[in-house]
Formats: C-alpha cells, structure tokens, sequence
C-alpha cells in the first residue's frame, strides 16, 4: 500500500493535491488498488468520483461510497448499485450526515440526502436497512418519515433499535403500529422504551401478547393503570412468567400487594413482604391474607401443618411474654423457602445485610428445628458457645455463626469464636450437641 500512495505522491504536486488530468490518469491505472487509493483522497475533483462510481471493483465503489467529498449524483448511481455492501456503506454515511447539517445546509443538500436515505429504507437487502436503523435509532433529529417507516419494518433487526430507542416517535406513531399487528419482537421493543405512556401500555395489553405484556411489567417507567394492573394480576395466577415483574412493580397497590400474596410462589412471596414501600394497614393486611393461605393449605393436609403447629406453639408459650405477631410471616417465609430448597445461607446474610432480625431467628429456627423462643434466648444471652451450636445445628457455616456472633447478639470482638483452621467449627460436636440439650431442657 505505501508503494501506491507514494505513486500517487510522484505525479501530484507538492502540496498532495492532484490536477484534473493526474487524477484522470489514476483514475484509469489498471491496478484496482491504485483506484481504490483515489477514491479516498477528499481533494480529487467531483467528476473523478463520479467515474470511479462506476469502476469495475467494488471496493472502489465502496471508497466512493464513504467518501464525504462524492457528489451528489454519485451518491444517485450508489443508491442503485448492484452490491449491497456499496449500498450500506452509503446508508452509513447519508445517515450519520444527514441529521448533523446546519440549517443552512437543510435545502437542498439536506433534502437530497433524505432523498437518498428514504430510497435506502426500503432497500430489498436487510443489511442495509439495518445499517440505518442502528444508525439513526437515537438520533433526536431523524427524519421522522423515515424513522416511522424502519419502525414498521417486517423484519425485527430493522424494527427494533428504532422501536426501542428512537425518541423521534410519537405515542400516536407507537399505537398506529401496535394496530398493525406487529411481531411479538417489536411488541417487546415498544415495551422496553424509556418511557411509556398509559395508552400505549394499555395497547400493548390488549395486544395478549405474552413476551411483550411481561417485558411491559418489567420496565418500572412505564405507565399501567390500577384497573388495567388488576386485570393482569388476575390472569398471572396462570401466567407465571408476569408475577415477578408484578411483585417488583413500583408503587404496588395495598389492593394488588394482598391479591398477589394469595397466589404467588414462596420465592416471590418473600419479596412482597420486604417491599419498604407498604403502610402498616397493607402488613396487617398481608399477614391476614398469610395466615389465611397457610390456613387453607393446611385444612388440605399439606406440609404446611408443622408451620400452623410450630405457629400455635409459639403463640400458646412465648418465654419472655413477648407478642410474637412479628415473626409470624417471617416464620412462614423462612419455612416455605426451606421446603422449597432455598433457604440457605445467603439468603440469612442477606437478611442480616437488611436488618430483618425477625427473619434472621424465623431462619435458625425452621433450619435448626429448634423452637421460636429458645433461638430467642440464645441470642439475647450474647453467648459464643451456644450461638454457635445453634448454627451448626442449623446446617449452616462456622463462617455465618462469626457474623451473627457479631451483628445480631452483639457479641464483643473479644469473645467472638472464628472458624478453625479449615473453615470448622472450633468446638466439638458432642459439646455443641449437649449445650443445645441443656437449653431445651431449660426451655
């Protein structure tokens, strides 16, 4: 290659610029590389770009394509060029040119480019309708018809950059193309925009389509009306895949956070009951709604009947006098999400992480099958040995029992017992085993 430029540098003048006739002279080398060398000086004269746009190589004609400097009637037999690769570098182009031009560009020059892009948009090869949509597709000065009409593209590639990010298109844009019936693809596009406004949710619901109804639940700026949130709650008792987005959905009505609690699994159960954002009348309401569920699967013979038993046995004999209404829910939680194989110990230093006391001992207890009051006692008692039988009993690592040591019972740095050499426990299992005999006793 620097064979060529040097080639190039021997006939031009001194300052590199090229007379007519020198050009002219590159321009018909039969060396293709020496042409396509040409094609990409930007002083060469309007008339030599427009013959190279009709050379024989293709990478020539692909130079000219990206060539700022090409006239506009070159960029006119680009449009039609037989290879798409051509076509594309010329969409590049025009698209990233034409949204930048000043005001006094925006005559004529401005309107042949959109000219161009507008022919290039409906290009029979994807590829090169792509290149524009990609383009263009966060461009705030877009060309609006053109815009609209990647938007509508049959093929998703094309479709969905415009749909998802495009800020050019309206909420009227957005429900004329609903209307249209799209493919589930763009559906979810539209579902994922920034923002959405409540009439375009609410097309986008009416539409049924799952991909893009559960896309529109996870996108926490879209507008949903209450009416329109209730009816989808309703029907996720058989769509399971909208009940976690609905549980995580900001400002969660009083009305739906209790209806969801009816159903839902354990997993996300437990993410309604840690939601911040609920009033004390709405917790009441959920551990009533709790209760009644465990109630219901209970009266069925389920597996939840040591839960009402355990529950019962809380209620009948709290050591310390204490109301345990609390932990009634994180007793539940802690035990649904044991039965399910999920209640490990990540999700205890979770809770710690969040100040939840209530579930941390709700935790040790269900794993350690120890009662409610006697996990209670041993940690109000700030003594190492037993919380630390307790958390071997519990299944749990020595690793976690140092930090429940620490945060939970508030034991001192002094007194805290730290796992053995190998990750341990540094207390034998016969000790641990008769100091938790001892405290049942006791109880």
């Amino acid at each position: 290659m620097t064979e060529i430029v040097d080639k190039i540098k021997e006939i031009s003048s001194a300052d590199g610029s090229l007379t007519y006739d020198q050009a002219k002279k590159l321009a018909a080398d039969n060396d293709p590389v020496v042409r396509r060398q040409l094609a990409r000086y930007s002083n060469v004269q309007p008339e030599v770009l427009y013959f190279l746009a009709d050379d024989a190589d293709p990478l020539v004609r692909i130079e000219i394509a990206r060539n700022e400097n090409t006239p506009q009637l070159a960029d006119d037999l680009l449009v039609g060029d037989a290879n798409p690769d051509v076509r594309g570098h010329l969409a590049l182009k025009i698209a990233k040119l034409a949204p930048g031009l000043s005001k006094d560009e925006r005559n004529e020059v401005f309107q042949h480019s959109i000219s161009i892009l507008e022919k290039l948009a409906r290009d029979q090869i994807i590829k090169v309708r792509q290149v524009i949509a990609n383009t263009l597709k966060d461009v705030a000065n877009a060309p609006h018809d053109i815009i609209k009409q990647l938007a509508m593209d049959a093929e998703s590639l094309v479709a969905t950059p415009i749909l998802e990010l495009s800020p050019v298109l309206t909420d009227e844009d957005l429900l004329e193309i609903i209307k249209s019936s799209p493919a589930s693809n763009s559906l979810t596009a539209i579902s994922g925009r920034s923002s959405v406004a409540e009439s375009v949710s609410e097309a986008i619901v009416g539409t049924n389509d799952k991909k893009a109804v559960t896309a529109l639940l996870a996108n926490s700026s879209a507008q949903i009306r209450e009416e329109t949130l209730d009816g989808l709650i309703e029907q996720s008792r058989n769509v399971n895949a909208w009940q976690e987005p609905l549980v995580r959905r900001p400002k969660l009505s009083s009305k739906a956070a209790v209806k969801l609690a009816g159903f839902v699994a354990d997993n996300l159960l437990r993410i309604i009951e840690d939601r911040a954002d609920l009033d004390p009348n709405t917790i009441r309401a959920l551990k009533f709604e709790v209760q009644r569920r465990i109630d219901n699967e209970a009266g069925n013979g389920s597996v939840l009947d040591d839960i009402k038993n355990l529950v019962d046995q809380e209620k009948s004999g709290a050591g310390d006098g204490k109301p345990t209404e609390e932990f009634n829910i994180s007793l539940r939680s802690a035990k649904r999400l044991l039965r399910s194989g999920k209640l490990k110990a990540s999700d205890i230093q979770d809770a710690l992480a969040k100040n939840d006391r209530s579930f941390v001992i709700s935790a040790l207890a269900v794993r350690s099958a120890m009662p409610l009051r006697v996990v209670e006692k041993i940690i109000e008692s700030k003594d190492a040995d037993s919380l630390t039988a307790l958390t071997w009993k519990a299944d749990l690592p020595m690793a976690l029992s140092s930090k429940l040591q620490a945060s939970i019972a508030g034991i001192s740095a002094g007194k805290t017992l730290h796992p053995d050499d190998d990750g341990g426990f540094p207390l034998a299992e016969e000790d641990m085993s008769a100091t938790l005999d001892k405290l049942m006793t006791e109880d």
